[in-house]
């Protein structure tokens, strides 16, 4: 089993910044893509970043500019530094991970989620 342990939401005011970690742990046998998704209100789950086991990005086009993804693959942690955030950043975040568990098995995990609110 793979568990996804998020930490670092909260409460900011706009044009604040946060940075979410998503640490992954069990029985990892390799990680591909990274990723970070989100979920407000009567909205449907939305890709925020996702980042592959080599570094490359990819960015929601609300969030380039402000945003940057980044991984430790010695530490199977993926983190989301947020910066200048506005209202319309308020959501749950949810980590997600491409977890190879042994040659043959691969599947897609999710964190529990950690909230972000952006208000003053």
């Amino acid at each position: 089993q793979v568990q996804l342990v998020e930490s670092g939401g909260g409460l900011v005011q706009p044009g604040g910044s946060l940075r979410l970690s998503c640490a992954a742990s069990g029985s990892i046998f390799s990680i591909g893509a990274m990723g970070w998704y989100r979920q407000a209100p009567g909205n449907e789950r939305e890709l925020v970043a996702t980042v592959t086991s080599a570094g490359s990005t990819n960015y929601a086009d609300s969030v380039k500019g402000r945003f940057t993804i980044s991984r430790d693959n010695a530490k199977n942690t993926v983190y989301l530094q947020m910066n200048s955030l506005k209202p319309e950043d308020t959501a749950v975040y949810y980590c997600n991970a491409n977890v190879k568990t042994s040659l043959r098995a691969r599947n897609d995990y999710w964190g529990q989620g950690t909230q972000v609110t952006v208000s003053s």
